[in-house]
């Protein structure tokens, strides 16, 4: 498919009272390659959109509102137009639930800022002085390709069975827990008071038999009965 058959699918509604710049712009677009539809009144142009003005709705009220008749890529608009102006169906457009997202332009031969500024501020997405120029209408195809893009949805990122098991698996701990500082103190203590028991009886012992070596009794020699009975 070529860039021409691409843009053919795109279908501009033109609206301007004026029918010199209704067809000036008319052979713009199609030059341009774009499906053209011309009314000449922004009443007109809500028929065509399936919305109704107010003085329509009196008249017909079995007319359904905010139903698109016809499928519009974009809507073109003058500013300056008798009974219902650019301004006003650009404010239907938007306030539309059906339509809201439809590009609008605006178009005018007077360059007053605070209307423009007012337009694009209240949902037009260009506003152009006429006359409208070829170079005009390059700058819709951006807009009409934005509202073609479909939103990207960002992909939800799912934790892996790992990263599961490490966050739901409980802290083990480091170390075995060490045994309380008063039942080390009292077992030290024991053991210290059964060793020095036991020093002090081997020291007892050795004593002992120190004395009984050294005692004077045991030193001094026996004599015999018979060297007794001698003396005398």
């Amino acid at each position: 498919m070529t860039v021409a058959d691409a843009e053919l699918r795109f279908h501009v509604l033109a609206v301007d009272d004026s029918l010199i710049d209704r067809k000036l712009i008319e052979m713009l677009l199609k030059n341009s390659s774009y499906q053209v539809t011309t009314v000449d009144s922004g009443s007109k142009a809500l028929e065509l959109l399936g919305l109704r003005d107010e003085a329509a709705e009196s008249s017909s009220p079995s007319s359904s509102p905010d139903h698109q008749e016809i499928a519009v890529n974009l809507i073109i608009t003058d500013y300056c137009m008798p009974g219902m102006t650019g301004y006003d169906l650009l404010r239907r457009v938007k306030g539309s639930s059906s339509l809201k997202d439809i590009p609008v332009v605006i178009m005018s031969s007077e360059n007053v800022p605070a209307r423009i500024n007012r337009c694009l501020e209240d949902g037009a997405e260009e506003f152009f002085l006429k006359p409208v120029k070829l170079a005009d209408m390059k700058k819709l195809k951006s807009h009409l390709l934005k509202k073609k893009q479909p939103k990207k949805c960002q992909p939800q990122i799912q934790p892996e069975p790992e990263d599961e098991e490490r966050l739901e698996a409980p802290p083990q701990p480091a170390h075995k827990p060490e045994a309380p500082v008063a039942q080390v103190t009292a077992d030290a203590t024991t053991a210290a008071i059964s060793d020095c028991s036991g020093s002090n009886k081997r020291k007892a012992a050795a004593m002992e038999q120190q004395e009984g070596l050294t005692s004077p009794e045991s030193t001094k020699p026996r004599m015999s009965n018979s060297s007794l009975a001698v003396e005398t």
